[in-house]
């Protein structure tokens, strides 16, 4: 089962991050969202990405120019008719993930992959929306994905051998370290970091330091390149709460105040830090 063309579905930073990692990596990509202007603006944020790599002497224009003509962009579903692998990255929500799943089932050719890059939602059930749920599993990429080594690749009880083995050796051709895991809520990453990240809070909001000895306290003391505000910041609030909930855990009220207020992380400009949008 090789992977030569790849369908992403999704108009958000995740879904351009991807097709960026596909296209280096010499796939042909078609970039799908529900709104041809949000799917060209994703082509678009691409190719700054890419210029600025060049402009920074990581790439040469010759190869930026080469990854950015094998991406096109839709907003029809059924020009994912012949992708080989279709990854999803649309909202965390486990309704809207399945009824995209059915229609994917719909438009797919027989063979094709069917994945999702969320990163804490039951795949096995977005693969009962489906005919071929042995040909569906998890590729959770992390953000940014240009830059993060890291996927995992998320087997359900219904993913065969054949799949894993595909979606593993796209990730491997992407220039990505991949780890296999089963289908569990927050799989390894999220697991282990989503409660470090609600203990930051809760030890602000307990008055034991502020925001920024926090941050400068888990970098310096750890070497992590980001303290944990800095990064919800940039997970996003909103996905953050939606993962803390999906893992059982009971979110900071600081965290689910913020959400209501649309107080989101660096996506709104404004977070536990304020960013220039």
């Amino acid at each position: 089962m090789s992977i030569h063309s790849v369908g992403l579905v999704g108009s958000g930073i995740m879904g351009s991050g991807i097709a960026e990692v596909a296209a280096k990596a010499g796939h042909a990509v078609v970039l799908r969202s529900r709104h041809l202007e949000a799917a060209t603006a994703m082509k678009t944020a691409l190719a700054r990405s890419l210029a600025k790599q060049v402009e920074r002497g990581k790439i040469d224009q010759a190869a930026a120019d080469a990854a950015l003509a094998l991406v096109t962009v839709t907003a029809n579903l059924g020009d994912l008719r012949d992708c080989d692998l279709i990854i999803e990255s649309v909202v965390e929500d486990l309704a809207v993930k399945k009824a995209l799943f059915a229609e994917l089932d719909a438009v797919a050719k027989p063979g094709a992959i069917l994945a999702s890059n969320t990163s804490t939602l039951s795949i096995n059930d977005m693969a009962l929306a489906t005919t071929r749920p042995e040909a569906v599993c998890g590729i959770h990429f992390f953000n940014p994905a240009p830059a993060m080594a890291l996927v995992e690749i998320v087997r359900t009880i219904t993913s065969s051998d054949a799949t894993i083995d595909a979606a593993r050796a796209f990730a491997v051709a992407c220039g990505k370290d991949a780890v296999d895991v089963l289908d569990r809520p927050g799989f390894i990453v999220n697991v282990l970091l989503f409660p470090y990240l609600n203990s930051a809070v809760r030890i602000f909001e307990e008055g034991r330091a502020s925001i920024a000895d926090i941050d400068t306290a888990m970098k310096g003391g750890c070497n992590f390149p980001l303290g944990p505000f800095a990064l919800l910041d940039l997970v996003g609030l909103d996905t953050s709460l939606s993962i803390l909930t999906a893992l059982g855990e009971t979110p900071a009220p600081t965290i689910v105040t913020m959400v209501e207020s649309g107080t989101l992380g660096r996506k709104t400009g404004a977070g536990f830090f304020s960013y220039n949008k």
